[in-house]
């Protein structure tokens, strides 16, 4: 049987990838789960991309998650005189709480709790960091700031300040009102863009509830002074890059992503590495050896999945971008070298059964070479758990419940089989061979591990492991 690939990808859908035909052909190609991100588009264009996603599972028969990325409280400046200034070195701007100026060296942030914030000496980041301003004064209600790094500004454009954590709530009105939409049309994760604390995240809790996973987005190197507890409350973390790379030196970011993506790993949450990962290719139909190595790096360290964002949006080669990112891949996880560091620093697993039963599976299919583990879990916690033990043979999570197979399908080596909601161990036993063989290609004389719980449908309740060979 081919390898599959354990990472998985996530794509970002836009105009260049979201008609049905296109979104089917990703899913066959190597699409894994798809991003919606409501920085863009309408209510209308995102209830299309739910509904042709959902049509792609059924013409596929794979299960696949819907990511609702929500745009965040972004700072951005505001409508410009003549709707773009040139900056150049030295200017000293003012810069004012309003929505727009008509003014020239004039910068309207209609942002009050920007002026709360900051200091004398703070430096802002605007544009992606293309220009850079350091503010000399600060009177509450404006500032004026002196230009280090000059460009021209046009409207709208992002503003960072690094080193700042600054007052604003994770979620702002727009976020709630697509929030609302997303748990409506039933996303199965909604990320939250820029948390800076856990408390973001148990507000967010708080509204979303049981009714989808949170990924929290790591963009702010505030968030990394409570990285740990961050994860803790969240379902799944993403390493943002974009944003992140702004704010924190650009050689600290992969000392940034290597940490999160450990931490992720030892607590047994799925992370997602993003941004820039095969850049060129929104243009190219070939990548940049530099970016092959950056997507090949982050598989390296055990990633759960690598994201497109652009490339897969807006760029004119979707399908090809997802056939070389399963290709590195998947040349990756057949490297040895990659499974001596995919053990390295994993730490202990949770002291319960499931923990337990976890850590055994691993263990059992490296004795004795089983070709497929069938996790039986009715929420996806059992499945999640074997998928932090990274086994060297695919995770099949059988499970009754639709909403479950889709979330799993994030986790790295799962692959999510909807399968009828068993009544005892012996059935389920009885089924097993022949899923396996549907679904991982065994044959006679194969081995393979059957995890489940009894008595059977208990949440946490996984506390046996059988051997089963097939005749």
């Amino acid at each position: 049987m081919p390898h599959r690939k354990s990472c998985k990808i996530l794509a970002t859908l836009g105009p260049a990838s979201d008609a049905p035909s296109r979104i089917r052909s990703l899913a066959m190609t190597g699409v894994d789960s798809f991003r919606l991100n409501f920085s863009h588009g309408s209510h209308d264009e995102h209830r299309k991309r739910f509904e042709n996603i959902r049509e792609a599972e059924k013409a596929t028969g794979k299960s696949l998650p819907i990511l609702a990325d929500m745009q965040g409280p972004k700072i951005r400046v505001g409508v410009l005189n003549g709707d773009e200034q040139v900056l150049r070195y030295g200017d000293q701007l003012k810069l004012v709480c309003d929505d727009h100026s008509t003014e020239d060296a004039v910068l309207p942030i209609p942002h009050p709790e920007l002026f709360d914030a900051l200091k004398p000496g703070d430096m802002m980041m605007l544009d992606d960091g293309l220009i850079r301003l350091t503010l000399t004064q600060n009177s509450g209600q404006s500032a004026r700031a002196k230009v280090e790094v000059p460009g021209k500004l046009t409207n709208k454009k992002g503003i960072n300040i690094p080193g700042r954590r600054l007052p604003i709530a994770a979620l702002t009105d727009k976020d709630r009102t697509d929030l609302a939409f997303a748990l409506e049309n039933k996303a199965d994760y909604i990320a939250l863009s820029f948390v800076q604390t856990a408390k973001d995240v148990r507000e967010a809790r708080e509204i979303i509830g049981n009714r989808a996973g949170i990924v929290s987005k790591i963009e702010k190197p505030s968030a990394m002074d409570e990285i740990e507890e961050i994860i803790a409350a969240s379902d799944a973390v993403m390493v943002a890059r974009g944003d992140l790379g702004v704010e924190l030196p650009l050689e600290q970011v992969p000392i940034a992503q290597r940490r999160i993506i450990r931490l992720a790993r030892r607590a047994g949450k799925p992370v997602i590495v993003a941004t820039q990962m095969l850049q060129s290719m929104v243009d190219s139909p070939t990548p940049t050896r530099a970016e092959a190595s950056d997507t090949a790096s982050a598989v390296y360290l055990g990633a759960d999945a690598v994201m497109l964002s652009a490339e897969s949006a807006v760029g004119r080669h979707p399908e090809a971008t997802v056939a070389i990112m399963s290709r590195i891949i998947e040349a990756v996880e057949q490297d040895e070298f990659y499974w001596e560091e995919i053990y390295n620093g994993l730490g202990r697993a949770e002291a319960n059964s499931p923990g337990a039963v976890s850590v055994s599976a691993r263990h059992t299919v490296d004795l004795l070479g089983c070709k497929a583990v069938l996790a039986s879990t009715k929420t996806g916690g059992t499945a999640f758990a074997i998928s932090r033990e990274r086994p060297r043979a695919p995770i099949l999570g059988v499970t009754p419940d639709p909403a479950a197979a889709r979330r799993i399908s994030l986790a790295w080596g799962v692959e999510a089989v909807v399968a009828p909601d068993y009544a005892n161990f012996e059935e389920l036993t009885a089924h097993a061979r022949d899923i396996a063989r549907q679904k991982a290609g065994v044959s006679g004389g194969d081995t393979i591990l059957l995890t489940a719980g009894i008595p059977m449908g208990v949440k946490g309740g996984t506390n046996l492991m059988k051997v089963i060979t097939i005749d």
